[in-house]
């Protein structure tokens, strides 16, 4: 069942948002992770526009420990909480610096000891930024497969939970990418658009 999902959501090719597509095109932890922050509870729409320019004054834990918290405030407003993921990223930007030789640990475990870094941005950071096989948790990734009856989990932490022991690992680099795309264009909270969701024959909504 899940290999035909992946499949079927692979050949879908849905319009992914340009912050997908930027967070894609890193092939470094640190910016993952720094785009990750900025990316809670803000839509992709804001948060793409705040990381080319959160982009422009740097690049590494070394430009932002020495950057100005009220600049950083200035380029990467308005999303959320703008004001505290400033201080959060110059903070961590430091404490990169001054333990971690400037490199972000390859450890979930590790970088959630980072002040407001949670399991869903250091399992993105795992999989996008070190490609190591890690399963990120977010609406979407909980929604749609509860919605698909793969899992039954009350929150994004039991669905991480329930995937590691569930999805082969093979998919679990991958599962984020699309289920956020899908869940972006077809699988939505409200109004789901069932009649053109090309893995609506495996979804107990449905059936």
């Amino acid at each position: 069942m899940i290999d035909e999902i992946v499949e079927r959501l692979k050949q879908a090719k849905q319009p992914r948002s340009e912050f997908v597509n930027l967070m894609e095109s890193f092939n470094d932890p640190y910016l993952v992770l720094i785009a990750c922050i900025l990316s809670l509870r803000t839509n992709d729409k804001t948060t793409y526009p705040a990381t080319l320019r959160m982009l422009e004054l740097g690049r590494t834990p070394d430009d932002f420990a020495k950057c100005d918290v009220k600049k950083l405030e200035k380029a990467i407003y308005p999303v959320g909480f703008y004001a505290n993921k400033a201080k959060q990223i110059v903070e961590l930007s430091k404490e990169l610096v001054e333990k971690y030789n400037s490199k972000v640990p390859a450890s979930i475990e590790e970088m959630t000891k980072f002040n407001g870094v949670g399991r869903k941005t250091a399992n993105l950071v795992m999989s996008q930024g070190f490609r190591e096989p890690a399963i990120c948790v977010d609406v979407h990734v909980h929604r749609i497969f509860n919605r698909l009856g793969y899992i039954k989990t009350k929150n994004p932490e039991e669905t991480e939970f329930a995937l590691r022991k569930k999805l082969p690992q093979k998919h679990w680099i991958d599962i984020n990418t699309l289920l956020v795309t899908h869940g972006q264009n077809v699988c939505k909270p409200i109004n789901p658009k069932c009649d053109i969701c090309p893995i609506k024959d495996y979804c107990k909504k449905i059936i």
